[in-house]
């Protein structure tokens, strides 16, 4: 991707006009900040004013089919031109997004317009582009969020959201009817929260994406949950782990009965980790059933169950059902209540492997979650092999890291330089391509076990567990920052130092 730092003066408007007319809106173009200034072999070049509006222009180079390259002009001469050609309105139309002016949000022709074969071709190509860039940059989630004056729509990358682009208000319901009739929801339907689904094939990738709506003060709120089940199943070597803990995770899932939990909040990698886990297993010889809720994606050779409550399907109900089928290891998507665990321990006690997880913040507080919903500690320490916790940090951009100074807390740590990434196009500006696991790993040796057993204070188990090598995630984030993966304020963002930094010690 070119990138250029330029002082030469914008095109004339007379070849910038042909480029906008009947094809995007000025007010978007204004609210990003950009202004696109010539086609260059089949790319569009967009003047920027800053390097933070480059995913609008990406955006932007979408929806014309190209790819973007940039240029840095003043924001003064980006207005000026901008101004021209909103004084030039009349050979000048936006025609991609003023198909869709002056519909007002209660209008009733609107609902019939989009049902029909003659939905505005402006909304469908806004919803491709974004649809579309969203799978070009591994976004996990779309928000589109409606304020007063404006349409705000965010991608999350990485686990963190970002601002895409900006759209006049009146553009909310055509966006919202059109992604609801796309996932199959009602949209004469406002006042309540619904739930859809759209699933789409981007060649040969089938991607699924959960759409829900709820009713907020300007309008419906509407969340896009994107799964790429052509790229959502990892294996155990795709998950980041350095050796030492992979091979501890690979010594603890060989084992024939046993219950593993896996803890965190929620987009900590805690599922992705147990679909690895069931492929690295799944082999002719052994019966895999889940019960999830929902199924994320599909693993070959496993026998999946969606928790339907309607239908009166849920963890506990179907895990009596599970039990009935002769499984070799059970999938529970989480232990919600004192039911499913204790459902889910007797069958670790009696010759099945479990998988489950817990929200806790860290491993050992597993094993305190546990007897607070009411698990007897003796069957606790009895069926619960380890408990690993996970957190995801975003890795340091390898085009635009740089060294710096460590902060003072972490020169206290031993690191005297730290890695960040300063910015630039291949991040988009933020510093950081991609993710990788840091892994706590809590196993339960025969001293641990009569630890918990007794119901032993949480600090003592700690204590004997940091005497048997046990390492907690700010240790292994303090890893991470030594090998120049992730940044210190990375690590801080998603690993408490107050929290597991004294513990440590």
């Amino acid at each position: 991707m070119e990138q250029t730092l330029t002082t030469v003066k914008l095109p004339d408007i007379e070849e910038i006009a042909p480029l906008i007319r009947g094809k995007v809106s000025l007010d978007a173009l204004k609210a990003a900040d950009i202004l696109p200034i010539r086609e260059d072999e089949g790319r569009m070049v967009v003047a920027l004013s800053s390097l933070e509006a480059f995913p609008s222009a990406q955006l932007l180079a979408a929806s014309y089919g190209k790819e973007a390259d940039w240029e840095i002009h003043p924001r003064e001469a980006i207005d000026a031109a901008l101004s021209r050609l909103y004084d030039l309105r009349g050979g000048v139309t936006d025609d991609t997004l003023s198909e869709m002016t002056g519909i007002d949000d209660d209008d009733d022709f609107l609902r019939e317009d989009v049902q029909s074969d003659s939905v505005d071709v402006p909304v469908i190509k806004l919803v491709n582009s974004l649809l579309r860039e969203a799978l070009k940059i591994r976004a996990t989630d779309i928000h589109v969020e409606p304020f007063e004056d404006e349409v705000l729509i965010r991608f999350r990358v990485d686990g963190v959201l970002h601002d895409r682009l900006r759209l006049p208000r009146n553009q909310q319901a055509p966006l919202t009817s059109r992604i609801k009739v796309m996932a199959r929801m009602d949209i004469a339907e406002r006042l309540a929260p619904q739930d859809g689904r759209i699933g789409i094939t981007v060649g040969k990738r089938a991607v699924d994406i959960r759409v829900n709506s709820v009713p907020v003060q300007h309008g419906e709120r509407i969340a896009l949950r994107i799964l790429d089940k052509g790229s959502g199943l990892l294996s155990l070597e795709q998950l980041g782990m350095d050796a030492a803990s992979r091979d501890i995770m690979e010594d603890l899932i060989r084992n024939p009965h046993g219950l593993i939990l896996f803890t965190g909040p929620t987009g900590s990698g805690k599922t992705t980790t147990m679909y690895a886990i069931l492929q690295a297993l799944a082999k002719p010889a052994v019966n895999i059933i889940t019960v999830e809720d929902p199924i994320e994606y599909a693993v070959p050779g496993v026998g999946q169950i969606q928790v339907n409550e309607k239908a009166g399907v849920t963890f506990p109900s179907a895990l009596r059902s599970i039990l009935r089928q002769d499984p070799d290891i059970v999938m529970i998507g989480e232990m919600r209540d004192f039911d499913t665990a204790h459902i889910g321990v007797q069958a670790s006690l009696t010759g099945h492997l479990v998988l489950s997880t817990l929200h806790t913040n860290d491993s050992i507080s597993a094993v305190v979650r546990l007897i607070d919903m009411g698990i007897e500690p003796y069957l606790a320490a009895g069926s619960l092999l380890g408990a690993i916790a996970q957190r995801l940090v975003r890795t340091v951009c390898p085009d635009c890291a740089r060294e710096f100074e460590a902060p003072s807390l972490f020169r206290k740590e031993g690191l005297d330089r730290v890695v960040r990434g300063t910015g630039c196009p291949s991040c988009m500006g933020t510093g950081f391509i991609g993710r990788v696991g840091l892994y706590e790993q809590f196993l339960l040796d025969d001293e641990l076990r009569e630890m918990v057993a007794s119901n032993a204070p949480q600090s003592r188990v700690r204590a004997e567990a940091r005497r048997h090598g046990f390492r907690t995630l700010w240790e292994l984030g303090l890893d991470a920052l030594r090998e120049g993966r992730t940044s210190p304020e990375e690590l801080l963002r998603v690993v408490s130092a107050t929290e597991f930094a004294e513990e440590a010690r």
